[in-house]
């Protein structure tokens, strides 16, 4: 990579448009993976649970979810940057709106399709709006948070995770093959779009 495109990737600007885009981008994955109907991802399985219970929409439950989370930061020491915030107040608005534009697919084939494409997009979503260096989400703060207080990030996302998962699917959210298949892909899919998308330098938080 040349000095300027490092330069570029480093410019507010830049870092601002790779944060909002992958907000944007996240919001249309958990529309993807909502209305495919297979399963979400054990974070969703738990807002669409949430959301039947209560009777709101899924975006206004990731919202609020990720207010109450970022009380959690308090005890773990962490600070809440530009990009955090954006994405407790933007996240749901993104959701929603992709979950009110997107069809429902009625053909399995194009179910399985809209899993896929959920997947990549919220594992590049995940790359850039992270790779921005203007702060974590709250929920990837929590397992942040974690790891300093000695657990490995594995075992901090696992437990995390299976949480969340078995109190959404109580609670009614979906779960299913689209489920098995986030939890398989997103990592080495996360992984790659690494390498294609560098990290920008932590900047002003």
């Amino acid at each position: 990579m040349s000095e300027t495109t490092v330069v570029r990737a480093s410019s507010l600007p830049a870092r601002l448009t790779r944060l909002y885009g992958g907000l944007a981008l996240y919001g249309l994955g958990i529309g993807l993976q909502v209305e495919s109907g297979l399963g979400n991802d054990p974070w969703d399985v738990f807002h669409q649970g949430v959301g039947i219970r209560v009777g709101v929409s899924i975006g206004t439950v990731i919202i609020g979810v990720g207010a109450l989370v970022m009380l959690l930061w308090i005890p773990l020491k962490q600070r809440p940057g530009l990009g955090t915030i954006s994405n407790v107040v933007f996240l749901g608005l993104f959701a929603d709106g992709a979950i009110f534009l997107l069809p429902t697919p009625a053909h399995l084939a194009f179910q399985a399709l809209y899993v896929a494409l959920g997947v990549v997009a919220i594992a590049l979503a995940t790359v850039l709006y992270i790779g921005a260096g203007l702060g974590p989400g709250p929920r990837d703060g929590i397992m942040t948070g974690l790891v300093r207080l000695g657990l490995s990030v594995r075992l901090g996302r696992f437990l995390i995770e299976v949480t969340v998962l078995a109190a959404g699917w109580l609670l009614g959210g979906t779960v299913g093959v689209g489920t098995l298949v986030f939890a398989l892909a997103i990592g080495p899919l996360t992984q790659l779009f690494t390498r294609w998308f560098p990290l920008a330098p932590a900047g002003p938080r």
